[in-house]
């Protein structure tokens, strides 16, 4: 990772979240367009960042962060290493603690603050040069603090949920219950921010019925998945969903066994996205990691890919699921680099979500199968509750 944080100092009571340190560094990489920059992060107590503000800088006393930039005072043939190094950022959490009861902030907005102060110096901006400096630096200061205070409120993972297996539980019957539609709702006051359905070819569990209900009862979002199938897209642009999500569909599978090939089929899902974009629906691809797949989607004029998780979640072995993580970690990466919107889902449960949560380029996770099968136990309400506390934990908001 680009941010090496090392801890020497808790204050107690007052427990620093590495983790979300690390997360507001990395994104302060990435605001200030050195991503690809490694820096360290180090958090003493009073008595260590005394010695070393001594050391370099004269004075004797405690201070909140010292910044030491990697090319200051160094040889000239540092600048030939194959290494991109901004530096060190030395915080005192002591310092920081005394700080936040003054400035009536919780601890880590105190040390966020820091984090910006240090990266900043860190970058050449100095507040002690001249007043046009304080000036220049102070404005950027601000700039990052409103944009770390909008990522807050609009970062979140959010979570999608599927409600295709109420339906296939009605149609076990062919009776009218239960009734997706209701499910909807119930999803959607638990919190859920959107609504996914499948209307598949051979109308195994999601009726006409529901998707024209459900358009005009789901006041969040409405995802409808759909093959490339003639009498589908008609309805698509009767009903003209939120999105549409483009996915395979064989009438013997038992669910989405994979991907959209997109690079076979590029002539043909092209004309689809036209239609749907003449309709302004957006479009999400449902794909593979598949570099390839997501060069191709990207051609095509889709918004969104939705990355397939069913490797990650099905393989066996701890190994084989670490490989497959990092497929989809490259994925999400590179699909946000090409402009795409990243979405993800299948197979995803109460025990695989929060690593495929935690990542930063994926906005929205569709998850159906698993919440529908806990609210056997536990109410609807309650799974979507459940599922979206480990979304949000794992989301741990910077």
């Amino acid at each position: 990772m680009p941010t090496d944080l090392t801890i020497h100092h808790q204050a107690a009571g007052y427990p620093v979240n590495g983790k979300k340190l690390k997360k507001l560094s990395n994104w302060l990489l990435d605001q200030c367009r050195v991503k690809d920059y490694n820096v360290s992060l180090l958090l003493i107590d009073d008595q260590e960042i005394t010695r070393l503000n001594s050391h370099y800088r004269n004075n004797c006393k405690p201070t909140n962060v010292l910044s030491f930039p990697f090319a200051e005072g160094a040889d000239e043939s540092l600048a030939t290493l194959p290494v991109k190094e901004l530096g060190d950022i030395i915080i005192s959490v002591e310092t920081a603690l005394k700080e936040s009861i003054k400035y009536n902030q919780t601890l880590h907005e105190r040390m966020s603050w820091l984090v910006i102060h240090g990266m900043l110096h860190l970058l050449g901006y100095d507040h002690e040069r001249s007043e046009s400096d304080e000036r220049k630096m102070f404005n950027k200061e601000n700039e990052l603090l409103n944009k770390l205070n909008n990522y807050r409120r609009t970062g979140m993972t959010k979570l999608a949920i599927n409600v295709d297996h109420v339906a296939t539980i009605r149609q076990a019957r062919g009776i009218d219950e239960p009734d997706p539609v209701s499910a909807a709702s119930i999803c959607e006051l638990a919190g859920a921010a959107g609504i996914v359905i499948h209307l598949r070819e051979d109308r195994r569990h999601i009726q006409d019925r529901d998707v024209y209900l459900l358009r005009q009862t789901i006041k969040t979002k409405l995802n409808l998945e759909m093959g490339a199938n003639k009498d589908i897209i008609k309805i698509a642009l009767e009903v003209k969903p939120d999105m549409i999500t483009l996915v395979p569909e064989k009438r013997q599978e038992l669910t989405t066994e994979g991907g959209l090939d997109v690079f076979s089929q590029q002539k043909k899902i092209g004309k689809v996205i036209d239609k749907m974009t003449a309709a302004s629906i957006p479009v999400s691809i449902f794909a593979d990691p598949d570099p390839k797949q997501l060069a191709a989607a990207k051609e095509v004029g889709a918004t969104f890919v939705e990355l397939h998780t069913g490797r990650y979640c099905d393989v066996i072995g701890e190994g084989n699921r670490d490989h497959e993580f990092q497929l989809l970690q490259e994925a999400a990466e590179a699909a946000s680099q090409m402009g795409l919107r990243v979405c993800a889902g299948h197979g995803l449960n109460y025990q695989n979500t929060a690593p495929i949560a935690a990542l930063d380029t994926i906005e929205e996770l569709s998850i159906g199968h698993a919440i529908i099968a806990r609210a056997v136990f536990t109410g609807l309400d309650q799974a979507v509750k459940e599922m979206l506390a480990i979304v949000r934990q794992a989301n741990c908001t910077i």
